[in-house]
């Protein structure tokens, strides 16, 4: 046999080989077969534990799929006084509270009542009629009849602070009964 035919044998020998070796399957005894089954089991068991879960995709390929837990979500957080009402008005020469601010003023003191740690700021205010002590005698007057309803309520007196403004600080500058009744007010302030 010559040196040529000797290669060519080689060659396709050689070849043949590679390309049996591509196409086997792997046995029972094979090592790195037994590693994988044992790394998806465990992905298996993983998966039992976690909020992930597996399954077959194409070919028999091992997918997975991510399963989110409504309890692990975190929902942003709401505050339980948005769009509650904070400034109370009153009528001229009054510190009654008004129907129409109760309910309101009963979400406060609910939400008051659940968070001690919370402090509020009760600021009163008067309009411009009246002299300035008689309005800030005013102004402390209404300050204190919401606080007496939020304590009626169950709210701690010491969350809760009082300050009257009487008619040094209005919201509206006129002249007018509108705007004397927006002045006639009691703000409420979280600290």
């Amino acid at each position: 046999m010559s040196v040529n035919k000797l290669g060519k044998f080689a060659v396709i020998g050689l070849s043949a080989a590679w390309i049996a070796g591509c196409s086997t399957t792997a046995s029972d005894t094979d090592t790195s077969t037994v590693a994988e089954d044992a790394a998806m089991a465990e992905q298996a068991d993983a998966a039992a534990n976690t909020d992930q879960a597996y399954g077959a995709g194409e070919g028999d390929t091992v997918t997975s799929v991510i399963v989110e837990d409504a309890a692990a979500v975190q929902q942003p957080e709401v505050d339980p006084l948005d769009g509650v009402q904070i400034v109370f008005y009153f009528d001229f020469d009054k510190s009654i509270v008004r129907p129409e601010s109760r309910e309101a003023l009963a979400k406060h003191a609910s939400f008051l009542v659940s968070n001690p740690d919370a402090r509020i700021v009760l600021e009163g205010h008067a309009d411009e009629r009246g002299t300035r002590e008689y309005n800030m005698a005013l102004g402390e007057r209404r300050a204190k009849a919401i606080s007496r309803y939020l304590t009626i309520q169950g709210v701690a007196a010491s969350q809760i602070e009082t300050v009257s403004f009487g008619e040094e600080v209005p919201v509206a500058f006129g002249h007018d009964n509108n705007a004397w009744q927006l002045n006639r007010r009691v703000e409420v302030r979280y600290e």
